[in-house]
């Protein structure tokens, strides 16, 4: 089974609106390591760890969110030889 760190940046209305708790919420569900923190821009900034399906999974939820969330834009990077943290994080 596959790990993989990757990185993404979600721009849209997603400050405010219980994102990155949500998102924590999501990530536990699928055993992902990681943190999602705001930005000063708006953006959030958020780290996925884990197995690359449930990766897969949790990028593909960053663009629905928590209600009252709307994610306009979703980029994503792949981390080569990043150290997956210990558990999930919000800041």
């Amino acid at each position: 089974m596959s790990q993989c760190c990757v990185r993404a940046f979600v721009t849209g209305k997603v400050q405010g609106v219980w994102y990155r708790r949500a998102t924590q919420e999501q990530a536990l569900l699928r055993e992902i390591t990681g943190y999602a923190k705001n930005l000063p821009d708006g953006r959030v900034e958020v780290l996925m760890c884990g197995q690359s399906a449930m990766v897969s999974e949790l990028a593909q939820w960053l663009w629905q969110g928590p209600e009252g969330a709307q994610a306009t834009h979703v980029t994503l990077e792949t981390l080569a030889d990043h150290h997956a943290p210990d558990h999930f994080s919000t800041y």
